[in-house]
């Protein structure tokens, strides 16, 4: 059984998606966990309250990652560690699937897209591996990545870039942390139900169709499948599993070409 007591957790937009699912896991599993996003809404509130159900002591904090890093850290960073000095595990989850075609890219998409999905992760994991450096904390980090992080997709160059270099970072950061008693991984989805994919879901069943055909086991399950590998990764159970990235995909990543049985060769394909 997966155990996290004792730990304290500051998962990074974690208010619905991928990283609430987490967020309430890490908290079922035992963790005081700090929820985190842009504003005190109804979907930040629920998440907390879910966590709170099993953590009393788990926490909610504001802050936009889009700020320069001085003003996240005197805001997110200063808060969670003033409020919990022992904090010990920190998913850099918080990120934008907002893009736009290669050709029609402007340099205020592709700089949001790298500062919410790489340059704030990088120097939260930065500044977290400071403090556990100079507190003698073995720190925990995981990073949500991507299938994308592997995969191309159409119209999607700056989101695809900023996953896989997600991945490299992992490595590199497991590489200069590891011997510091500090482990890095990253969590891999693929596509799962969020509130941002139902919209194109719930609207476009060739969409969901063409999706379940190239996915091996066939499922585009709920977001709540990636809370246990997270919950996992980050306990003692994963103490030697450093710098790896955990595909949660139901297969997508390691079928090259399906081979889409004969009766659904007709299906209708997603308008481009």
């Amino acid at each position: 059984m997966i155990d996290l007591s004792g730990h304290t957790a500051l998962v990074t937009g974690s208010t619905q998606g991928v990283g609430a699912a987490i967020a309430k896991c890490l908290a079922k599993a035992g963790a005081t966990v700090i929820v985190h996003g842009l504003k005190a809404d109804h979907y930040a509130l629920e998440t907390l309250a879910a966590c709170q159900a099993f953590t009393p002591g788990s926490k909610l904090i504001c802050c936009d990652l889009c700020d320069s890093f001085a003003a996240i850290e005197r805001t997110i960073v200063a808060q969670a560690l003033s409020q919990f000095p022992r904090l010990s595990l920190l998913v850099n989850n918080a990120g934008t699937f907002i893009d736009k075609p290669f050709l029609e890219m402007d340099e205020s998409t592709f700089d949001r897209t790298m500062q919410l999905n790489l340059k704030s992760p990088y120097f939260l994991a930065r500044a977290f591996s400071k403090y556990w450096m100079e507190n003698k904390i073995a720190g925990r980090i995981l990073f949500t990545g991507s299938i994308n992080g592997l995969l191309a997709e159409p119209d999607h160059s700056a989101y695809d870039a900023s996953k896989a270099a997600i991945a490299g970072l992992v490595r590199s950061l497991c590489v200069a942390l590891a011997p510091h008693g500090i482990r890095v991984n990253s969590l891999a989805p693929g596509l799962v139900r969020t509130p941002l994919t139902n919209q194109v879901l719930a609207s476009d069943e060739a969409a969901l169709e063409w999706m379940r055909l190239h996915t091996p086991n066939g499922q585009v399950p709920e977001a709540d499948v990636c809370g246990p590998m997270a919950a996992f990764l980050l306990s003692d159970l994963a103490e030697h599993i450093h710098g790896q990235t955990i595909y949660v995909d139901g297969g997508m990543s390691v079928w090259q070409q399906p081979d889409i049985p004969t009766r659904f060769r007709n299906c209708p394909q997603p308008s481009s």
